[in-house]
């Protein structure tokens, strides 16, 4: 009996790992433009080179249709953001003038996904109906 598939794993299978990973890497962008913003000692340069690196791995990573409106909007928000600043002249003032609002930025994001429902709508049907809520 042999097996005429190419690979070991589904193309369904290969969509999910790469729309997690492309997930997972939103997230860490996020993640680290926060603690960069918070650390009064980052420097301009450090903070755009590693955006930069960060954007350029997530530009690397095969796109995915996203559905959340929090991840179109985190991805929207971070290309934005490193278009912003992204030129040579980038500098420890500019950081400082724009520390407040993009924090204030990435909180809101933050809000969003921790407003936006873990469940499915055929869960919650049924959980209104288990006397549970």
């Amino acid at each position: 009996m042999s097996h005429s598939s190419g690979g070991r794993y589904s193309p369904k299978q290969i969509e999910k790992y790469r729309r997690q990973k492309y997930i997972a890497h939103l997230e860490k962008i996020g993640k680290n433009l926060f603690r960069m913003l918070r650390r009064p000692e980052t420097s301009s340069a450090d903070f755009r080179s590693r955006f930069s690196k960060l954007m350029q791995k997530l530009d690397s990573l095969e796109s995915i249709r996203l559905d959340s409106e929090y991840l179109r909007e985190s991805e929207a928000y971070y290309r934005r953001f490193f278009s912003a600043i992204d030129h040579e002249d980038f500098s420890q003032q500019n950081l400082q003038e724009i520390r407040e609002a993009e924090m204030s930025n990435l909180n809101r994001l933050q809000k969003m996904k921790n407003r936006s429902s873990y469940r499915k709508e055929k869960h919650r049907e049924k959980a209104k109906s288990d006397g549970w809520e």
